[in-house]
């Protein structure tokens, strides 16, 4: 399921933003569009002042998908769970720098789980902070709204964080796909992908819209241009 990972200009739909009373409807809808992967956000109310996702919702998820789950974890000690997210579905298993002393060790444990590894960095947390382990990673996630809650406006200097993040890579001579998440619509997605972005993840833009398959498409389209 990640014969796409080596691709670039990819999208990641967020379910925070699907109608939790249709949540199988919403999930087919993903899986009959354009996009690549599912964006599973899990909060835990401590290290961000919301609660999401947990095993058994993933559970749900994971049985009617046909696209990789990309779980996003804004949780303290996540070294606590990552053989419970590799059993719940997991493919693409992101952690925060803010949250990891023992980083290196992590991002290994989640390899070794047979996962791609991610690394996200909040917004007022530097990019220069992850070169010491950008060679281990499969994913650097670019916050570009803080995390919590969906909806909010895009951070304009993420996009400056994002070519950092790309010179990094570029300089290590790395795979390391970039990841954006956060006020990410069909107006703003071509500019993020051409400051060196390679995912995008967006989930009120397409759940808002009145044709969500169509929306899908619509973003995937300016990665063309």
């Amino acid at each position: 399921m990640i014969r796409t990972f080596e691709q670039m200009n990819l999208l990641s739909v967020s379910l925070l933003a699907a109608d939790f009373g249709f949540l199988a409807r919403d999930v087919e809808m993903v899986n009959l569009s354009e996009a690549d992967w599912f964006h599973i956000d899990v909060m835990d109310g401590v290290f961000v002042p919301n609660i999401s996702f947990g095993f058994p919702v993933m559970k749900a998820v994971k049985k009617c998908a046909l696209k990789p789950l990309d779980v996003h974890l804004m949780i303290t000690k996540p070294e606590l769970y990552l053989d419970d997210f590799k059993d719940a579905g997991a493919e693409i298993l992101t952690v925060h720098y803010e949250t990891c002393p023992h980083l290196n060790s992590i991002i290994n444990k989640i390899k070794s789980c047979g996962m791609k590894a991610g690394l996200a960095l909040n917004p007022h947390t530097p990019v220069n902070l992850a070169e010491n382990i950008i060679h281990e990673l499969d994913l650097l996630l670019v916050m570009s709204v803080n995390p919590g809650f969906g909806g909010q406006k895009f951070i304009d200097h993420s996009l400056r964080k994002i070519e950092q993040a790309k010179e990094l890579i570029i300089k290590h001579s790395c795979k390391t796909l970039i990841e954006v998440d956060g006020g990410i619509d069909a107006q703003n997605a071509s500019q993020i992908y051409s400051a060196g972005a390679d995912v995008l993840v967006a989930g009120n833009a397409i759940f808002s819209s009145p044709n969500q398959k169509e929306y899908i498409q619509r973003m995937k389209n300016t990665s063309k241009r």
